[in-house]
C-alpha cells in the first residue's frame, strides 16, 4: 500500500542530521506495517498530480496556523476534501489533524490557554489506559466539521483526535516524535517559547518517561489497511 506524505513544515535545520525530515520521521513511525511511501512537500507549493496519486494520505505537523494566509493552504484543503470525497484515507497530527477538520467545515484557533508542550496522557477510544505521546501545540480545533466524531481528548484539549468514519483519522498529539527529537526540539525553540511552555518542556526532558507511540503507529496501521480494505469492498460489491 502507497502512502503519500503532505509536507506542511520543516523542523530546525540543526535537528534534521540527527533525527531527519518529518517524512522520515514518520517513515520510521510507520516501519514494518508493509508500506511503501513518497513525499510531497506542501508548503513549497508541491502536489501529487491528483487524489489517487497514493492510496493513503498523512498529513504532517507544521509551525504554520491552518488559519494564516499562505498560498499553499487553500490547495491543501482543496486536496482534502477531494480525497475525502473520493474515500481515500487521510490521516492528520498535529497541523493535519487541524487542516483536516478545516477543510471540511470545522474552526481551529489560536487556543486562549496557552500551549501544551511534552509528554500528555490522552484519553483514548479503544484503549484502557491512558496513552502517553508528546504534544506541541497552541492551535486547537475548536468546533467540529459535521462528520466529525471525538474519540480522544485531554482536560487542556477537549478534540485531540478525531475519526471521520473510516474516510479519516486524526490526532492533536505526535506519535512520531521521538523522546531525543523532542529533546532536540525543545532545545532548537525553547527561546520562543513562554515561561510555561519552557516548564512543561524541561518537564518531560528531565522525566525522559516513555511514550505509547507504537500503539498509535499500529493504530494508523490498522486504519489505512482498513480503509483500504473497506473500498475495495465497495468496488466489488
Amino acid at each position: 500500500m502507497k502512502i503519500g506524505i503532505l509536507v506542511c513544515g520543516h523542523p530546525p535545520e540543526e535537528t534534521i542530521d540527527q533525527h531527519g525530515t518529518y517524512a522520515d520521521s514518520f517513515q520510521v513511525l510507520l516501519d514494518g506495517h508493509g508500506f511503501e511511501f513518497q513525499a510531497w512537500a506542501c508548503l513549497d507549493g508541491e502536489f501529487p498530480d491528483s487524489a489517487d496519486s497514493a492510496e493513503g494520505w498523512l498529513i504532517t505537523g507544521s509551525k504554520f496556523g491552518t488559519y494564516e494566509g499562505h498560498s499553499w493552504i487553500p490547495p491543501l484543503e482543496a486536496f482534502i476534501r477531494t480525497a475525502y470525497s473520493q474515500d481515500i484515507p487521510l490521516v492528520g497530527i498535529c497541523f493535519g489533524h487541524q487542516i483536516i477538520a478545516q477543510a471540511l467545515g470545522g474552526k481551529v484557533e489560536k487556543f486562549s490557554g496557552g500551549w501544551s508542550i511534552g509528554r500528555v496522557e490522552y484519553q483514548l477510544e479503544n484503549f484502557d489506559n491512558p496513552v502517553a505521546l508528546h504534544a506541541w501545540h497552541q492551535d486547537q480545533v475548536v468546533s467540529l466539521p459535521e462528520d466529525a466524531t471525538v474519540i480522544g481528548q485531554t482536560d487542556f484539549c477537549q478534540y485531540a483526535a478525531l475519526a471521520y468514519g473510516d474516510k479519516a483519522l486524526s490526532l492533536q498529539p505526535h506519535p512520531e516524535f521521538t523522546r531525543g527529537y523532542f529533546e532536540a526540539l525543545f532545545d532548537a525553540r525553547r527561546s520562543g517559547l513562554t515561561t510555561a511552555g519552557i516548564a512543561q518542556g524541561s518537564t518531560t526532558v528531565d522525566e525522559k518517561k516513555p511514550t505509547d507511540s507504537d500503539a498509535i503507529a499500529n493504530t494508523i496501521a490498522d486504519f489505512f489497511k482498513a480503509s483500504r480494505n473497506a473500498s475495495r469492498e465497495d468496488s466489488t460489491a
